[in-house]
């Protein structure tokens, strides 16, 4: 019997649903207690917070710059506007802190002096506390989104820069010299040859990348928003609706999933090139 339902790589999903389902059933369980309940809220209501949110109420955004507004969003569910809002930070964070990132990680990997020169600056900024920032964005983006699309950009930033610096600095000499030896210029070897080598780092970093932009606007909307899904969150716990955070927390989850899978497909489109494990031959 256990042979037929052991995990394997054909049942995967199925044992993925199964842990999802014991997880619930679990925190149902447990949250028959009122005082449980109270703190770690209860499942049924968590879910239904979702639903309604969705499918109830509804929401507007004006869209526009500075004072003046442009058009006005319409929407059938109260979390959508707050849910664009949210997204919006985070794509752009995700999109600027990559591109921020693979630039100066490629210029510093390729310009040994310049890194050695900047090295200890570099790691001073990176073990800096990133929430001590949020309120200096504050003061110079004001309360609208650049603040918390600033906060994300220096948590997604980093983790991309350190990955195509060492990406670029594991490129093999036997490579190099072979490229150069078939007349590559400086050109030609960063487009055929260090470009490729940090791609695959690059992806690797980028999943990271994608929970840490939702992080970093998260933590920008608790210190001063009027809406984000992270305003709703801390909304929520100034009148100790658990149920109303862990519905918060529900929602950001799973559109992190969403576009972390988003990665995962262009990672796979851009990356056929690349054998998979187990494929390469060994010399």
């Amino acid at each position: 019997m256990w042979r037929r339902i052991r995990p394997t790589s054909g049942n995967v999903r199925i044992w993925q649903v199964l842990v999802l389902l014991l997880f619930f059933l679990l925190w149902h369980w447990i949250s028959r207690d009122i005082q449980v309940a109270f703190f770690f809220g209860e499942p049924l209501i968590v879910l239904g917070r979702v639903w309604a949110w969705f499918t109830s109420g509804s929401g507007n955004l004006e869209v526009g710059l500075g004072d003046s507004t442009w058009f006005t969003l319409h929407f059938p569910g109260e979390i959508y506007s707050h849910l664009l809002i949210t997204l919006t930070e985070t794509l752009l964070a995700f999109g600027i802190g990559t591109v921020m990132g693979l630039g100066v990680g490629l210029w510093l990997a390729l310009s040994p002096l310049t890194s050695a020169i900047l090295d200890p600056y570099i790691k001073a900024a990176n073990s800096m506390p990133r929430v001590i920032l949020a309120p200096i964005f504050g003061m110079w983006f004001g309360l609208g989104i650049w603040s918390k699309v600033a906060l994300a950009i220096t948590l997604v930033f980093f983790i991309v820069f350190f990955n195509v610096y060492q990406g670029v600095k594991e490129v093999s000499p036997v490579v190099l010299a072979n490229a150069r030896m078939l007349g590559a210029n400086a050109r030609q070897l960063l487009r055929s040859v260090y470009l490729p080598s940090a791609t695959s780092w690059v992806f690797s970093s980028l999943h990271t990348s994608v929970g840490l932009a939702f992080v970093g606007a998260i933590v920008g909307e608790y210190m001063g928003s009027a809406r984000g899904v992270g305003y709703l969150i801390l909304q929520a716990e100034g009148t100790f609706d658990i149920n109303t955070v862990f519905a918060g927390i529900l929602v950001l989850t799973l559109f992190a999933l969403v576009l972390d899978g988003a990665v995962g497909l262009v990672e796979k489109r851009l990356m056929k090139w690349q054998p998979k494990s187990g494929e390469t031959e060994k010399l």
